[in-house]
């Protein structure tokens, strides 16, 4: 008997150790999983829906052509004095001083010079001069008929010449054909520029943007976009910092910035960038787009002053000075 009691004392104290050691093991476990666990939520740059400016546009090119222009063929023998190509004139100027009369400007502008090609005999005894109003200039376009309806008189038109890409010219939509052109499937179309620099030579090829349908719609940065398909989705965060995924229907799209048809209201804040580090429904700490990161705490040590002695292995048995003599053996 003694001994079976002691068999089952051994047997049942193993098991209450190993249950002490799994339960211990358990304990501790749950306390660093909850000391460790929670992570600070991830800093993500969100930014606030708000209303833009979108404009649809028919691009095209076409050329520069003056406003007026009128020629003259003057044979050399009768020229008297030199004429100053290049030049400004006004209306009432004379030009050219001939042998038996002076050819006068009818009209404000610029006087050119045009040659004939080395095969014609003419070219040899005559000169054509010509001059050109180029304060205003005429563009003549085609626009596709599948955009016919959208182009009216008195329209905005962005122009830009290949010489200065860098510069924006206005101009408007001065007149609309009547009828298609059957040949092109086209609409031509006159349009406008204003030009009293002078900056714009006749003859320039032209690149033309006509706006049309102009309207105010919502707007968030391309980089918020979730694409999935045929679906397009974006974080929307709320009042409490929290994510959620909500599917939206989006429009044009240009210099990296979209419009919103549905889906969003004016206000709404969205993940702008860091995608990749946010979760449906998890919550984040928002940075608004475009704030200055704060300026860091830490400081650089500064220079050790020239005047300062550089310190020594040693100072520390200098201090120490084992060999200095006290006051009394000196005494």
């Amino acid at each position: 008997m003694k001994r079976s009691t002691k068999i089952i004392s051994v047997v049942l104290l193993f098991f209450f150790i190993i249950a002490a050691v799994i339960i211990a093991r358990t304990m501790i476990g749950n306390h660093f999983k909850k000391k460790f666990s929670k992570r600070p939520p991830p800093g993500i740059i969100v930014k606030v829906v708000e209303q833009k400016m979108f404009q649809n546009t028919v691009e095209t090119f076409g050329t520069a052509v003056p406003a007026q222009i009128k020629s003259f063929n003057i044979e050399k023998y009768e020229i008297l004095e030199p004429i100053k190509f290049n030049t400004k004139v006004k209306a009432g100027d004379i030009i050219a001083k001939l042998k038996n009369r002076n050819i006068t400007t009818p009209f404000d502008g610029i006087i050119g010079k045009r040659n004939f090609s080395n095969d014609i005999d003419v070219s040899k005894s005559s000169i054509i001069l010509n001059l050109e109003d180029t304060s205003v200039l005429f563009v003549d376009v085609d626009i596709p008929e599948t955009f016919a309806p959208y182009v009216k008189k008195g329209q905005n038109v962005n122009i830009k010449f290949s010489g200065n890409a860098l510069k924006n010219y206005s101009g408007t939509v001065e007149s609309t054909a009547s009828r298609i052109d059957t040949n092109k499937r086209s609409l031509p179309v006159r349009i406008k520029l204003d030009n009293p620099n002078n900056e714009l030579l006749s003859g320039s090829l032209l690149e033309v943007s006509i706006n049309y349908n102009e309207r105010n719609s919502l707007s968030i940065l391309d980089t918020s976009l979730i694409m999935e398909g045929d679906n397009v989705y974006v974080y929307k965060v709320d009042k409490e910092n929290t994510v959620k995924k909500v599917p939206i229907e989006i429009g044009l799209r240009k210099k990296g910035i979209v419009e919103i048809k549905s889906g969003l209201e004016d206000g709404d804040t969205v993940v702008a960038e860091g995608l990749k580090k946010t979760r449906p429904n998890g919550k984040i700490k928002p940075i608004k787009y475009g704030s200055k990161p704060k300026a860091s705490s830490w400081k650089k040590k500064g220079k050790p002053d020239k005047t300062e002695a550089k310190k020594s292995k040693f100072d520390w048995l200098k201090k120490l000075n084992p060999f200095k003599k006290s006051e009394t053996e000196k005494k």
